[in-house]
């Protein structure tokens, strides 16, 4: 089964758009490698997230570290080789903030807030469940992770800012969102009480992006690199764009790009009205 062609939303980039892409890269020096770069400029983006770096800055090429064009920012896990976030915006962000203000979360580098004007954009890579023998032993740590970030973009939301939280949550929200549902629901990414800290978010008005615009099955983010899985397209939805209610006026198109090749992630994100930047 070809991945299904991405439905177009509402209006086609234009000047006053505002493009945001999120992307689980997989390794970015890996990435870097595999034409990272070049995406990164031909893409459109005005602000663009990754996640799962697994790097310090200090050990990328100038280019992926500081691209023409782009301000970047980087949170490293202390451990290396492992997590991390990344952050490039054609404007500079006015504030990035990078800890929960727990150590057993802020050491893992997974969260940037980086701030444009009302906006606030949590650049988010979640945890995965699955303990080293792949036992979920860490759910109890993941569950404790998207509460600790949803206290976080709540009080954002609370002060009046435009929210946007976006990344690898790790996380398939309903069947709809896996081709395989019935085969996983004991797995990681799919068990009852990681779904219901999704429903959570949905229920105190957080926005699919994608999901309010494309009700169809079919459509993903992550396929195993095991087999032909992508080719197939066997795979899960489990990267979103999650709004504030107060970004719904905003919002003109939301996507996922299946035909990104270079991770075993696809990029995914949204496009608003510039509007949202603005105070007042």
């Amino acid at each position: 089964m070809a991945p299904p062609k991405q439905r177009k939303t509402k209006t086609k980039t234009s000047s006053d758009a505002l493009t945001v892409l999120s992307w689980n890269i997989n390794g970015l020096r890996a990435a870097a490698k595999k034409g990272f770069g070049a995406w990164l400029a031909e893409c459109g983006g005005d602000i663009v997230g990754v996640q799962e770096i697994r790097a310090f800055k200090e050990q990328l090429d100038d280019a992926t570290a500081e691209p023409e064009g782009w301000h970047s920012h980087f949170r490293s896990a202390v451990r290396p080789g492992y997590s991390g976030v990344g952050l490039y915006s054609r404007a500079p962000a006015d504030k990035v903030e990078v800890e929960l203000g727990e150590a057993r979360f802020d050491d893992e580098g997974r969260v940037q807030l980086a701030r444009f004007g009302r906006l606030f954009v949590a650049n988010v890579y979640f945890p995965n469940g699955n303990g080293r023998d792949r036992d979920n032993s860490r759910v109890p740590y993941k569950l404790d992770f998207y509460r600790a970030v949803f206290e976080l973009v709540e009080r954002k939301r609370r002060g009046g800012y435009r929210v946007l939280v976006m990344g690898d949550f790790n996380t398939a929200h309903e069947a709809i969102d896996l081709a395989r549902p019935k085969q996983n629901v004991k797995t990681s990414g799919f068990l009852p009480e990681e779904r219901e800290e999704l429903d959570r978010w949905i229920r105190a008005g957080w926005i699919d992006t994608f999901r309010s615009l494309e009700p169809g099955p079919g459509h993903y983010s992550w396929w195993s690199q095991r087999g032909t899985a992508r080719e197939r397209n066997v795979g899960w939805r489990i990267d979103y764009v999650l709004a504030s209610p107060n970004v719904e006026p905003f919002l003109r198109e939301a996507f996922i790009w299946p035909e990104v090749p270079g991770s075993d992630h696809c990029p995914v994100g949204v496009r608003l009205d510039r509007a949202v930047l603005a105070r007042g």
